[in-house]
């Protein structure tokens, strides 16, 4: 009895030790391993982030000829600001290229804390924001930026010449482009919103002029100039964006 008094205390302790550092039933970790768990996330998202520099760095000649498609020569003003200006580059593209890793392991951290029903819906709705993303860069690089370009090189002439830094010209594009990859999400944001029951069609179709003036105004803000010019090549698929969003909610939805 004695032997057996004293194996079912330690027995207890190691199911007990095996319960805190296992998901429980409802999803639930323990405090440690959510910890070690979400370190384990940000290594590999790093690790994707720094294969992906590494190849982009490999490839930087033919990614600068892309980028400089719109502008043509560029120059640099301090002897270290092109090879600083590439390894930004590097970085930038590697992030794009280890976007999809990224996304992974952010939905596979919150995965335990998931309902059935809605894993499945975030196992469709993560590819659809990070296509939707893509889709809001490759529209705002091959179609905007050029447009822009040309507006601002517009106002040159026999005596005033432009001469693009190729840091501040990589800047502006970063700050150009990235926009529209968060904007593009915008029929998702409200797709999610319309099948929760938060908003429905008499509710988008009343904010509409609202959203025309919010529209100029958040491009205002998050648009590297100032000029109305840009601020329209924004706002203006984020409204065009807003009437999809709506028209899927009233017609698809039917809400």
């Amino acid at each position: 009895m004695s032997e057996i008094e004293e194996r079912l205390p330690a027995e207890a302790s190691a199911d007990t030790e095996r319960e805190d550092n296992e998901p429980t039933d409802d999803g639930s970790m323990s405090l440690i391993k959510h910890l070690e768990e979400l370190r384990y996330r940000i290594i590999r998202s790093l690790l994707a982030v720094f294969v992906g520099s590494a190849v982009s760095y490999y490839f930087i000649d033919i990614i600068m000829k892309y980028l400089t498609l719109p502008v043509g020569k560029l120059y640099y003003l301090q002897p270290s600001e092109a090879f600083f200006t590439y390894l930004k580059v590097a970085v930038a593209a590697g992030f794009l290229l280890a976007l999809p890793v990224v996304f992974y392991h952010v939905w596979r951290f919150f995965l335990p804390a998931l309902t059935t029903g809605e894993r499945k819906v975030i196992a469709i709705l993560v590819p659809i924001s990070v296509l939707l993303f893509f889709i809001g860069l490759a529209f705002s690089f091959f179609f905007v930026l050029p447009a822009a370009v040309k507006f601002f090189m517009g106002f040159g002439g026999e005596d005033l010449q432009a001469m693009f830094s190729v840091d501040r010209y990589f800047d502006f594009v970063l700050t150009f482009v990235l926009p529209f990859g968060f904007v593009f999400e915008l029929p998702l944001v409200i797709t999610i919103l319309g099948k929760m029951g938060i908003i429905g069609s008499a509710f988008l179709a009343k904010h509409q002029r609202t959203v025309i003036f919010l529209s100029f105004v958040i491009a205002a803000i998050i648009t590297p100039t100032p000029d109305v010019f840009t601020q329209s090549m924004l706002a203006l698929p984020m409204i065009l964006l807003y009437e999809v969003g709506f028209l899927i909610v009233k017609y698809v939805m039917r809400k």
